[in-house]
């Protein structure tokens, strides 16, 4: 599989990038006031509002730096049992990419309630390697909190 590397602090991360539509730079987004815990904000997105989710803010407590390699990574996200949505991913450090055989994933060895979105890794020559799972990222409140509102919003867009 390919994966798309980033980095949380020091650590890497991989998302596989068969969920991923597109990669951009960092954009201005729409705050949301009093959005929840790593809700960056939205943007339009060809036609499309699209929440974004800061990565940095969600698992580490602090929000991206602002650096030339600071991405928006444009991901499918399953919605339900067929749809899927675009979800924005803010992430620090997204510079490259690699090829992994899913065998090379194992276990991680610690469980994190509070991080199921945390799957496998793998070690390499620049270290280890976490899978980030999209669709384990939001907690059902959030989820559906982010898409019913972006639903109603694109619906309202579309009747103008």
């Amino acid at each position: 599989m390919l994966l798309l590397l980033f980095h949380l602090d020091r650590d890497l991360y991989g998302l596989d990038a068969a969920q991923i539509v597109e990669v951009v730079p960092l954009i201005q987004l729409k705050q949301i006031p009093q959005a929840p815990r790593g809700v960056a904000g939205v943007f339009n997105y060809r036609g499309t509002l699209t929440p974004v989710i800061d990565l940095c803010e969600l698992t580490l407590g602090r929000p991206c730096q602002r650096r030339l390699s600071t991405r928006v990574i444009l991901a499918q996200y399953p919605v339900g049992e067929t749809e899927k949505r675009l979800l924005g991913l803010m992430a620090e450090r997204v510079t490259e990419t690699t090829r992994k055989q899913a065998s090379d994933f194992a276990p991680a060895g610690v469980t994190v309630d509070a991080t199921p979105y945390l799957g496998r890794v793998a070690a390499d020559a620049r270290g280890i390697i976490q899978l980030v799972e999209i669709k384990n990222l939001l907690p059902v409140a959030l989820r559906d909190a982010l898409f019913r509102e972006i639903a109603e919003a694109d619906l309202c867009l579309s009747s103008k």
